[in-house]
């Protein structure tokens, strides 16, 4: 199912609101709607599972999709379940990401639950889904192919900038509001130490204490101090450029009281920083330091190496993207950016855009060239788009009229940031940028797993994820999605559609694709030897493991059914081994009726010839996640509930009707496998997954659909 962490935590909603369900077959009711001439029919047919021909196929499954643990609680979700089909397919519960944990640790008791619930309710459950590209623990699966640390001997050496406990008489120097410096005998134990004294309260910075000397730019300093004062308070600390008195990096503000303290505080020096200030304008009275140190941490042998994330010289001619009202174009392989008139600073922004988001904790240097037509500073920050969260916020970027290349940095903050923006409402004026670059930083000391270590690291990572679910399922689970969703619907390999890959996807930091570690033949059959040697050990008998491949859009029309041709030559190359062994494929078919009678007739003739392919692969075949919206054109948005009339009801019931007896009349019997159910009711208005469409049998009244009718014509057969 295309996009299925969307919606998933719908499908329990679906079924927990299908108050219909029969609590026995033979005693099913439902309440009338409104106009009862137009839905009494609807009252004339039984439960769904009684129109599966038995004697045919006894061994044909007809499903649903739930929320295991609703099925567990019993109630509406479990009578629904039990009345209507033979078979259950978890919405979630078996997906590798709601059992492994960050460390790697697996939980499988809901899992172990709802086996167990299945057994005395006499129901099978279909295993969704031991092998896909998402909602894996992306975390964790990251963790274990990261770079090696090399262990060196773990020191950790203090690189002093300044460091003083004033033994010396000599005090730092200062200014402002006629405060005073002096060192004095009144340190801790009688010792030396500086003693500044403020004679009334002003704005912190009217009040300094001074050390001139020069910092790193883009390195964390550790500013730590023994202090006491006359009276409680608090003062600031912070790198300055003592050229522009440019702010270059502030301390957390530090608290004051009249006994002896201990503070040790740090903050990101930013280029140019060459003064160290105390800012205590605020605090009147006197406050008494010892024993100061400003220093930076050093590893013992340890190198960092720059990773940069976006590189902009402006060769391509390109300027730097953006919005609110500026233009921005290249000029002798210089951005160039004009803002003509003054607005909120957010309100007109530059933006750099990544596909792979920023990594949540991870610092970031800004290194760039900068000037402008006059001095003063712009905001820089990360953001995620959806919702336009801000994820980290840079320190301000100063801007004179001279050429300068300046570091800031700053840690992303979120989740989800794809977005380096520059906030430039405020500068009325013209920006010139060159050389920009974002990077951060790693440890030379860490060595990238090479590809055969990370193959064999996610292979046993495998192993223990199907070992685990072996054992928490019994054996008592015959049938079970392999691999979901493998075929990627682009590229071309051959006459044939690629594999998913990080390469070819939209959204590669949100999936893990295990085929790009494992390679797109050993993928599967690793996940198919894993299967078969646990369901064995774990008290399955082999010849009852039936091994499917799923996907969607194999009933596609607009490309002559390429994905369905494309998912049986993969198989086939799976299977070349003559040890892998794939018994079924499983379609999607999250379809719509399509009001365009030419276009809903090429569907149609897709959708039958989508059949024709899958059994000729002589694999088994289910359908495995059916539902079905309306559209008024190919590729349209779907008709909200509201708006479907009974004529068109009337239409999305036929269309059920063909897609099940089609499916009969082209898959041999011995191929049968069976028919789920993906929606039982409509889609709520709120809903991640078809938000607000016709999707299901029943309404969100509970009520039987036309479409209910259509599909128990399709099961019971016949023209």
């Amino acid at each position: 199912m295309k996009n299925k962490s969307l919606y998933i935590s719908s499908l329990s909603m679906l079924l927990l609101m299908a108050a219909c369900a029969d609590e026995q077959i033979a005693e099913f009711k439902i309440e009338k709607p409104a106009i009862i001439e137009q839905y009494e029919y609807l009252n004339a047919y039984d439960a769904l599972k009684t129109y599966v021909d038995r004697t045919a196929n006894p061994n044909f499954k007809l499903g649903i999709a739930l929320g295991a643990n609703d099925f567990v609680a019993g109630g509406q979700v479990h009578s629904l379940a039990i009345s209507n089909f033979d078979e259950m397919t978890a919405g979630n519960e078996m997906k590798y990401a709601s059992c492994v944990s960050d460390d790697g640790t697996m939980n499988f008791y809901n899992v172990t639950n709802f086996v167990n619930e299945a057994k005395a309710a006499g129901m099978t459950i279909y295993g969704h889904t031991l092998g896909w590209h998402s909602q894996q623990n992306i975390k964790y699966l990251n963790s274990l192919i990261a770079d090696k640390e090399v262990v060196g001997d773990g020191s950790v050496t203090n690189k002093y900038a300044y460091q003083s406990d004033f033994e010396d008489g000599n005090p730092i120097g200062g200014w402002g509001n006629n405060s005073t410096l002096e060192v004095v005998n009144e340190g801790p134990d009688g010792s030396k130490c500086l003693k500044m004294t403020n004679p009334s309260v002003v704005n912190p910075w009217e009040a300094q204490a001074a050390i001139d000397l020069p910092f790193e730019g883009g390195q964390v300093y550790y500013l730590s101090f023994k202090v006491k004062g006359s009276v409680e308070g608090s003062m600031g600390a912070s790198f300055q450029h003592s050229a522009d008195y440019g702010g270059r990096g502030d301390f957390p503000s530090m608290n004051i009281t009249t006994d002896w303290t201990e503070v040790l505080v740090s903050t990101t020096a930013q280029d140019g920083a060459d003064r160290f200030l105390f800012n205590y304008g605020a605090y009147a009275g006197s406050i008494y330091i010892d024993d100061l140190a400003i220093y930076y941490e050093s590893n013992a042998g340890e190198v960092a190496i720059p990773v940069s994330v976006i590189e902009d010289d402006y060769s391509s001619g390109t300027p730097i993207g953006g919005w609110g009202g500026h233009t921005s174009s290249v000029v002798d392989g210089v951005c160039v950016v004009e803002n003509p008139s003054e607005s909120q600073s957010w309100e007109k922004q530059l933006c750099y855009e990544v596909t792979t988001p920023f990594t949540n904790g991870t610092v970031y240097f800004l290194r760039l060239k900068i000037k402008g037509t006059k001095e003063s500073s712009i905001g820089v920050g990360f953001q995620n788009p959806n919702g336009y969260i801000g994820c980290g916020d840079f320190p301000a970027l100063q801007v004179t009229t001279d050429w300068k290349e300046v570091t800031i940095s700053t840690a992303c903050t979120g989740e989800g940031a794809t977005r380096l923006l520059f906030n430039i409402g405020a500068y009325v004026g013209t920006l010139y940028f060159d050389d920009v670059c974002l990077y951060y930083e790693k440890s030379a000391n860490a060595i990238p797993l090479t590809p055969e270590e990370k193959k064999d690291t996610l292979t046993w990572a495998l192993d223990n994820w199907i070992k685990g679910m072996m054992e928490a399922t019994g054996g008592y689970v015959t049938a079970w999605e392999l691999a979901n969703e493998t075929v990627s619907g682009g590229g071309d390999d051959n006459g044939i559609y690629e594999l998913q890959s990080a390469e070819n996807s939209d959204n590669p930091s949100a999936n893990f694709y295990w085929q790009d570690y494992l390679g797109d033949i050993d993928y599967v059959r690793i996940l198919e030897s894993k299967a078969r040697k646990y369901f064995a050990e774990y008290g399955g008998n082999p010849s009852d493991l039936k091994l499917f491949i799923n996907d969607f859009n194999l009933e596609s029309w607009w490309d002559g059914n390429k994905k369905a041709k494309s998912l049986v030559e993969w198989i086939k190359r799976w299977e070349a081994d003559g040890v892998t062994k794939i018994d079924g494929i499983g379609t999607q078919m999250h379809v719509s009726y399509i009001l365009n009678e030419a276009d809903q007739k090429a569907q149609e003739d897709a959708i039958v010839n989508m059949f024709k392919i899958l059994a000729e692969s002589g694999k088994l075949v289910k359908i495995s996640e059916l539902d079905m919206g309306i559209v008024d054109k190919a590729f349209g948005t779907g008709i909200k509930t509201e708006n479907v009339t009974l004529e068109q009801q009337q239409k999305m019931a036929e269309f059920y009707t063909f897609i099940i007896r089609k499916y009969f009349e082209i898959i041999p019997v011995n191929q049968q496998y069976g028919i789920t159910q993906w929606c039982v009711t409509d889609s709520p208005a709120d809903s991640g997954w078809r938000a607000g469409e016709p999707v299901g049998l029943w309404d969100l009244n509970y009520n039987r659909k036309p479409a209910y009718g259509g599909f128990a014509d399709g099961l019971k057969g016949g023209e």
